[in-house]
């Protein structure tokens, strides 16, 4: 089975270097060092993939740290510039990205991911006082009253719901037409993988799960997310939607699967693309016995 989407990457994530001022000013100043070069948040597309520029034509106080390659090439991102505003996500971008390499698509996840933290936290949390990146960009600290901060990951629980050989599928009104996936939803405090996804069935869909199973997780830089794959036993199929949430829901067979994964037009739904992590519970799914 192919790598998930935004998993494969190959850089060395570096961590010494980052925590020594003087090896970092060192590989910001490499003659090899290269930049991403980003539109925003989004990847500017090149010919063979992502689009790269020699790290010395950047500010190096803004070049933060993305590794180092297998040889030794260090690999930067900009960090915006104070007051960038970070747009939604760009459904141009959102075609393009199952085009790349897996590598180059983990790579441009964490460096939007690191690109959008640092525009959304350009103050200190503690006392409002400017801050600035350190640790290569893997960090702020407060100008003022010196506390630092690091870039967070949301846990997000997705589970596709299987219930008498059929799989729980769900549509928001912001999806595209026809489009439906699997339920999702951000683990809350004091809350276990398996007690989220269990919570999240029972208040959008009204169906009371059990028997939770892990299956794989995703980063998915949209902006900072960690998607946890499950699936989930459900008895009593009937359904009752949060329309706050969820515009329509319905079970559908490993026919309708198969039938959604292939594109055929009279599937009852699109599929999810094939880098998120939803089409691979459904392609998992429709390989299981019963």
């Amino acid at each position: 089975m192919r790598p998930l989407g935004f998993t494969g990457g190959t850089l060395d994530r570096a961590d010494p270097l980052r925590t020594d001022p003087v090896r970092l000013a060192a590989v910001r100043a490499d003659p090899r060092a290269r930049t991403l070069v980003m539109d925003g948040i989004d990847f500017v597309p090149g010919e063979s993939g992502l689009v790269w520029e020699a790290a010395g034509l950047t500010d190096p106080d803004r070049l933060m740290l993305l590794g180092t390659d297998e040889h030794g090439i260090p690999h930067f991102v900009a960090e915006p510039p104070p007051g960038a505003r970070i747009d939604a996500r760009s459904r141009t971008v959102m075609r393009l990205l199952p085009l790349l390499a897996s590598a180059d698509a983990a790579l441009y996840g964490a460096a939007r991911s690191l690109v959008d933290w640092h525009a959304r936290h350009q103050h200190c949390a503690a006392c409002c006082a400017p801050s600035a990146q350190f640790r290569g960009g893997w960090g702020r600290k407060c100008g003022g009253c010196g506390a630092e901060d690091f870039p967070r990951v949301d846990p997000v629980a997705i589970m596709l719901a299987v219930c008498e050989g059929r799989a729980l599928v769900a549509r928001q009104p912001g999806f595209p037409p026809g489009f439906f996936s699997a339920l999702a939803g951000f683990i809350e405090p004091g809350e276990s993988l398996e007690e989220t996804v269990t919570r999240e069935l029972w208040e959008e869909a009204g169906v009371r799960a059990h028997s939770v199973t892990y299956v794989a997780s995703q980063p998915w830089p949209f902006p900072s997310s960690l998607m946890l794959g499950c699936l989930a036993c459900v008895d009593n199929p009937a359904l009752t939607l949060d329309t706050t949430e969820l515009e329509s829901a319905m079970w559908v067979t490993r026919a309708d699967v198969v039938a959604a994964l292939r594109g055929d037009t009279e599937a009852p739904f699109i599929a999810p693309p094939s880098l998120a992590i939803a089409r691979h519970l459904l392609e998992m799914w429709i390989k299981q016995d019963g």
